[in-house]
């Protein structure tokens, strides 16, 4: 209680402070709006002749100070909107207020989709789902934006499709194909948000998103527990859908490609009503894909329906729905099983069994989004969300591997369920007391998940006469037949017979304030978050805390910073039952972090950040070497400790030349052992911690004619590189998995209205693959990536 009290207190003097609003002097301060209503973010603010300017905030709001007395010109302009100018007169001791309302250019419109994008690559603001109102170069974090350009120049379809290469650092070690993403970072795996929501309720999960409805990805690296209220501190990606814009538009895309992919994509932007209040924002996507491995596919399609209503001037209600449908073949086709290592089968070899039916999901979600504009400088924003995710179908897992090379190869029932009811509240504010100034955030979160499996029933598809034989498959009806499972009994009740219940019932209060000195060059984040949780997996387990926060930033001229952070997690976690029979209780940890951030250029279409980091993580609950799906254990780390170094490069070099590369050092190893780590396990004292590569480098580059007769074409090229990798999980094994290389390049060309893109992924064809050792089988397994393969692409804009 009395950490409850210390939150409330300081929740209580952060707001008092709203009243001591002092003004500056000799500063022009506003808020630029379109013509329909809507903030006008990013806009350009002048003072023609001299050296002063701006660039308002997501809310439209800009300011200039320290001005001289005396009379200006002031032109604001931005692509997509007539410029506009007015006379203002600054006199001594004051703050002129001067508005601007601009309406759309359809000319600077049609012009944009020609010209060469100044920050093609590059963000400089993050969204307001992440709650911090302020610049990425003010933000005293490493955070790392890919946008909706981006995906379409690497033709990225999905959430596991080759995304990470544009985040230092960002693995996926051991992956479920294109059915969920689990990517892992700074030496955990990180947290799913969509929306600013944590889109986690076990670790099977989330359905990876569909690229046709998403507008960014925002890789929050490091300390995410405060934002998202139970996170882990190695960090989280943000999935932020697309949402109306006002603009009359439209986009069609058809892709093809290697192994049967056919996709078509439908994008429709518009107004439902003549005063341009309520908007609407439909993307549709629907795709029949194969696989390089025989029997074989994943078809999709996706529905989001977006639809906003601007109440009044400062208030704006938005409300989402979004329906992935999926039909995959069964789990288990994306592995391999040999005893005699990685990789010693042909790269498109299967032990799928044809036949069995598919897995089928239907994963439905629900964002409402209210925000109000009290006045210029303080905003509220409230949000709800719904999750229904629901699975039907099958795994495959071998229940024996011979050195003979043969297998007894099992499916077992997955039906799932998924259901999730989430809300938020948080308030944004500015205030200014004499010399200092304040940035300041204060909200809850609460929410529910429930989770439901039943993987409690399985069927021996071969029989020790007639097993699976590597060197001679046979892809006809198994030996001993297909199972036929029962379901009569809902789910519920199969999965509370199975062991596979996971629920969460969590509730926080958090709040911060930035303190800007020296005309806000040095900023001072001081906050708090208290979070109570409660969970239920193996036994119920409930837990609270109260985790502080303290950041630095200091602005070295305009394009540089430099900034440190301490950051406390307190994290739940759902884990089997433990082998020394205690209980199972929340991740606590911290994470110590310092970086410098540069915008390059005259404009800063270009950006690095080099981040060094320590993360210390206690408490954290592992599978042993002899857990199986049958016989599910865990054991208590004890502690660890991530620690590294990333750069991360974004933006556009020089006119038409575009370059994203990263790289990171990654070493995470034991510093405590757990008093109930089983002997079998042999962990000592300075173990690497499985899970990552040690060194991750990658690059993407493209480039595209200015001028001529080709002007619009472009080529592009780029790379990934692993070194030292690390299986997923502990084993007895000590063979590891080999370096990892891969080439992509490509070709486009585009004009205003239409855009051609082929890219061949993997030019060099090499036997890529990720994996781990089964110690409860006593076995290799591994997935293996494409071949050598490409990707047309086909859009028109309307």
């Amino acid at each position: 209680m009395n950490n409850l009290r210390v939150v409330n207190l300081l929740i209580t003097l952060l707001f008092l402070s709203v009243s001591a609003i002092a003004q500056q002097t000799g500063s022009i301060s506003g808020k630029i709006t379109t013509s329909d209503g809507h903030n006008a973010a990013f806009v350009s603010v002048k003072l023609i002749g001299k050296p002063f300017g701006a660039t308002t905030n997501e809310n439209g709001n800009y300011e200039i100070k320290k001005v001289n007395t005396g009379k200006y010109t002031i032109r604001v302009s931005a692509i997509g909107l007539s410029p506009q100018e007015k006379t203002v007169e600054i006199t001594e001791s004051g703050n002129t207020i001067v508005d601007f309302v601009l309406r759309e250019d359809l000319s600077t419109l049609e012009e944009v989709n020609i010209s060469t994008n100044a920050k093609r690559y590059k963000v400089d603001q993050p969204s307001s789902s992440l709650r911090l109102n302020q610049p990425l170069l003010e933000i005293p974090q490493n955070i790392q934006i890919v946008n909706s350009l981006t995906l379409a120049d690497q033709q990225v379809i999905s959430m596991s499709d080759g995304l990470i290469r544009n985040v230092s650092g960002a693995v996926r070690l051991e992956h479920w194909g294109d059915l969920y993403t689990n990517i892992t970072m700074r030496g955990s795996q990180i947290q799913a948000l969509r929306n600013g929501f944590n889109v986690v309720s076990s670790y099977w999960g989330p359905l990876t998103e569909d690229m046709s409805f998403v507008d960014h990805i925002e890789f929050v690296k490091g300390p995410a527990g405060f934002m998202v209220s139970n996170g882990d501190p190695a960090g989280l990606y943000n999935v932020v859908t697309k949402k109306p814009t006002g603009q009359e538009k439209g986009e069609l895309s058809l892709t093809t490609g290697s192994f049967g992919l056919y996709r078509a994509t439908v994008d429709l932007d518009g107004k439902l009503s003549k005063d341009g209040k309520l908007l609407y924002r439909l993307n549709l996507a629907g795709q029949n894909k194969k696989s390089f491995r025989d029997y074989e596919s994943n078809n999709r399609y996706s529905i989001a329906p977006v639809i906003s209503y601007q109440i009044d001037d400062k208030t704006k209600f938005t409300a989402e729905y979004t329906l992935q449908h999926a039909a995959m073949t069964n789990v288990g086709s994306f592995y391999v099983f040999a005893t005699d290592g990685y990789a010693k089968l042909p790269q498109n070899f299967t032990q799928v069994a044809p036949g069995l039916p598919l897995t089928k999901i239907n994963d439905n979600s629900l964002f409402l989004n209210l925000t109000h504009e009290l006045n210029n400088n303080w905003k509220i924003t409230a949000a709800a969300s719904y999750f229904n995710y629901q699975q039907n179908g099958s795994s495959m897992w071998p229940t024996r591997v011979n050195d003979n090379g043969t297998l007894i190869r099992n499916a077992s029932i997955w039906d799932a369920k998924s259901e999730m009811t989430m809300a938020q509240g948080f308030i944004n504010g500015n205030v200014t007391t004499g010399p200092i100034k304040h940035r300041i955030l204060g909200g809850f979160d609460i929410g529910t998940k429930n989770y439901f499996a039943d993987w409690g029933q399985s069927h021996d598809l071969d029989t020790e006469a007639l097993p699976f034989d590597n060197n001679n498959p046979n892809y006809g009806v198994p030996s001993n037949g297909f199972p036929k499972f029962d379901r009569t009994q809902n789910l519920e009740a199969r999965a509370t017979t199975a062991g596979g219940v996971i629920s969460q019932e969590y509730s926080s209060l958090y709040a911060q304030d930035e303190l800007g000195f020296a005309d806000n060059k040095l900023r001072v984040t001081l906050a708090g978050r208290y979070t109570y949780v409660k969970q239920f997996y193996f036994g119920s387990t409930t837990g609270k805390k109260f985790t502080p926060r303290f950041g630095a930033s200091y602005s070295i001229d305009n394009q540089t910073s430099i900034y440190g952070l301490y950051d406390q997690a307190f994290i739940p976690q759902a884990a089997a039952k433990l082998v020394s029979g205690g209980e199972v209780k929340p991740i606590t940890g911290n994470n110590l972090e310092f970086g410098i951030k540069k915008d390059w250029g005259k404009n800063g279409n270009w950006n690095t950040t080099l981040a060094v980091y320590r993360i210390i993580k206690n408490g954290e609950a592992s599978a042993t070497v002899n857990s199986s799906p049958t016989n599910p254990e865990s054991f208590l780390l004890g502690q660890k400790r991530s620690q590294g170094i990333e750069f991360d490069l974004r933006g556009e070099i020089i006119p038409g030349l575009t370059l994203t590369a990263n790289y990171a050092l990654t070493d995470s190893r034991v510093t405590k052992v757990g008093s109930d780590v089983p002997e079998s396990m042999n962990i000592n004292k300075g173990d690497i911690v499985p899970g990552y590569a040690k060194h991750t480098t990658n690059a993407w580059l493209s480039y595209k004619l200015q001028n001529g007769a080709l002007k619009g074409t472009g080529i592009s090229a780029g790379f990934t590189y692993l070194a030292d990798r690390e299986t997923d999980s502990w084993s007895e094994s000590d063979v590891r998995l080999a370096d990892y290389f891969k080439v992509d390049g490509g070709l486009f060309w585009e004009n205003s209205k239409l855009r051609l893109n082929a890219n061949v992924f993997n030019v060099l064809n090499k036997y890529l693959y990720t994996g781990s050792y089964y110690s409860w089988l006593k076995t290799f397994y591994w997935q293996a990536e494409a071949p050598r393969n490409y990707r047309l692409s086909l859009s028109y804009k309307f």
